[in-house]
């Protein structure tokens, strides 16, 4: 079972990327979930996103850790029980990883569809955006700013957070593959670095907290 992609981003930070091309049952071979974890997939109508879960814990054995070794905190944040830092994403048929052994990190896969167009002024100012006059051009920019937003807010993980109005994303150029972000939530500011790339109509979106 082939991963899709595997960056380096650094020495202690890695991103594992997964097509799912296999059944549910190919999935299933060689992963021993908790009985939580199970239950949870129990109640996934979907197989899709049966396939996706199992998928991640593949991406999880690649990078040296079993389902055992993950856990959820209160606000729904997934940890490791050693203290490597995680996150996880999934969409479509991609899933991904990213594993630091320092930085906070997060991440998040989209589909890039014209459907950004509509949603795009409930989490960003979208009059930046009106020089932009290809559509397609636009969809990609709004897809890179969700991941942007979506993979902060997977790192700050508190309730009351809004893309809108407490995280902003510096602008960048879509060959750029980089840019930073911060949050100013209840007085406190958090700068972060992002980096993106995009494969298949699919748009991959990973941040680093910087040290303070």
């Amino acid at each position: 079972m082939p991963i899709y992609n595997t960056l380096t981003v650094s020495s202690s930070i890695k991103v594992y990327i997964w097509k799912i091309e296999e059944s549910e049952d190919e999935l299933a071979k060689d992963i021993q979930l908790t009985q939580h974890c199970q239950n949870r997939m129990n109640a996934m109508k979907s197989e899709m996103h049966r396939k996706g879960f199992l998928s991640i814990r593949h991406l999880m054995a690649v990078a040296g850790y079993v389902d055992a070794d993950l856990f959820y905190d209160e606000n729904g944040k997934p940890h490791l029980k050693d203290g490597t830092k995680i996150s996880i994403t999934h969409s479509g048929q991609f899933t991904g990883i990213i594993i630091s052994q320092d930085q906070e990190v997060g991440i998040d896969i989209e589909l890039q569809r014209d459907k950004i167009l509509r949603i795009a002024h409930k989490f960003t100012p979208i009059a930046e955006y009106r020089t932009i006059a290809n559509s397609d051009a636009l969809i990609r920019k709004l897809t890179v700013v969700w991941g942007c937003k979506e993979s902060l807010y997977k790192i700050y993980a508190e309730k009351g957070l809004s893309f809108l109005h407490h995280i902003d994303i510096k602008d960048f150029s879509l060959s750029d593959d980089a840019t930073t972000g911060e949050i100013l939530y209840h007085g406190k500011q958090t700068h972060f670095d992002i980096k993106f790339l995009e494969f298949e109509g699919f748009t991959c979106v990973y941040a680093m907290r910087k040290d303070a």
